[in-house]
């Protein structure tokens, strides 16, 4: 009697975590694994230069610099991509509900990333933009080049935004839009642009070496960025801000950089969830009571064993865990052990404004235009790897 065949490996998510851990385990099994990537995009988005919305507004929304097409990605792995929302996952059954079809898997990989974290706040879903998707950024990029053409009536009245976090996606949006030439991206005079940024309670880039803060602060000064620490925010309304000590900003566009959390799907499984609803992973990765099933990147909770913290959702530490998860996928298949996840930072920067930047390389801090051209390559390294359906250089 025929052996029956082994439902396929499958991964939710093309982001960071998703294509390294397919590319990881397509090089291990030698591509003997079935393998599915789910997605309800066709593309793969570059998220960490998202928050260039000057240069989306430049260059009319097209993509080329900010997401890869999946089919060029995954060109040299055997992997079978299905496009369309995940309405649900079934742990007892072991499968995945895409669009009506069901999905059976041997081994799951939850790597669906995150998504903005509005805390119950009023309005703030409602009435401000946000970049953590490439549909959002271009729309923001659109309605920034609309807001400084000039109008008769107000052509000298400065267009007033305000994005709220200080974590490094609020003060790289902050500083992007105070250093764009507007005039240039809508081809005549603009209208000035003035930019606040409400840093929070938490301190500004939370987590960061001093120095680097130091120098983020001194840029963003330079780049005409008023900043506002300490206060959260209340509310938000059409065309206003409320502070929590009742101070009221108005605002020509207000930008949601406060913070992310889990999706609703990712949530509501019946797991260990950690802050913001991840899912809570041991050193392997693997979930708690759920053999086979791990979860990777913004979707997982992992606190490193040797220093007590939790590893930072970015996606160097998505890149990082993607490997180990895949490893432990061939070896969970295989019947053998798995291996603990050791994070290591390789560094940190943040851009500050168009060719300005900060940040800590290799035990080093540098900023200025040197830190800017680390993360320029950096990104520009990624990116054509990804084009060419491999892994980038280090991975």
């Amino acid at each position: 009697m025929p052996e029956t065949p082994r439902p396929p490996v499958v991964v939710l998510g093309a982001g960071y975590a998703g294509v390294a851990l397919v590319h990881e385990l397509h090089r291990r099994t030698r591509g003997r694994v079935e393998v599915t990537v789910v997605d309800r995009h066709a593309s793969h988005t570059l998220r960490t230069r998202l928050y260039e919305v000057g240069r989306l507004a430049e260059a009319d929304g097209r993509p080329d610099r900010w997401s890869v097409p999946i089919d060029q990605v995954l060109s040299h792995d055997r992997a079978r991509f299905v496009t369309g929302e995940i309405q649900a996952i079934d742990l007892v059954r072991r499968s995945v509900r895409v669009e009506g079809t069901e999905i059976p898997y041997s081994a799951l990989a939850v790597c669906l990333g995150n998504v903005a974290a509005y805390y119950g706040i009023p309005g703030a879903a409602e009435h401000t933009e946000q970049v953590y998707r490439f549909q959002g950024a271009v729309q923001l990029a659109g309605r920034l080049k609309e807001l400084v053409r000039p109008r008769a009536a107000a052509a000298s009245n400065p267009v007033r935004v305000i994005v709220v976090g200080g974590g490094s996606t609020g003060t790289e949006v902050a500083a992007e839009i105070a250093t764009t030439n507007w005039s240039q991206v809508v081809g005549t005079a603009a209208r000035p642009v003035e930019v606040t940024l409400v840093v929070g309670s938490v301190p500004f880039l939370a987590g960061l070496p001093d120095p680097l803060v130091r120098h983020a602060e001194t840029l963003l000064r330079k780049a005409s960025v008023r900043s506002i620490p300490g206060l959260n925010v209340a509310r938000v309304d059409p065309g206003l801000l409320t502070l929590q000590d009742g101070q009221r900003l108005e605002a020509d566009v207000v930008v949601w950089c406060a913070g992310l959390s889990a999706p609703a799907l990712v949530r509501d499984l019946p797991v260990p969830h950690g802050k913001g609803g991840r899912i809570r992973v041991g050193p392997t990765l693997e979930v708690a009571g759920q053999p086979g099933m791990f979860a990777v990147g913004d979707s997982a909770e992992l606190k490193d064993p040797q220093t007590g913290m939790l590893v930072p959702g970015t996606a160097q530490a998505a890149m990082a865990e993607a490997p180990v998860a895949a490893r432990n996928i061939a070896a969970f298949l295989a019947g053998k052990p798995l291996e603990a996840f050791r994070y290591r930072e390789h560094g940190m920067v943040v851009e500050v404004g168009r060719g300005r930047g900060s940040g800590k390389v290799a035990g080093l801090t540098v900023w200025g235009r040197p830190a800017a051209l680390v993360k320029a390559a950096v990104d520009g390294e990624y990116a054509a790897a990804r084009r060419l359906g491999r892994d980038p250089p280090g991975l």
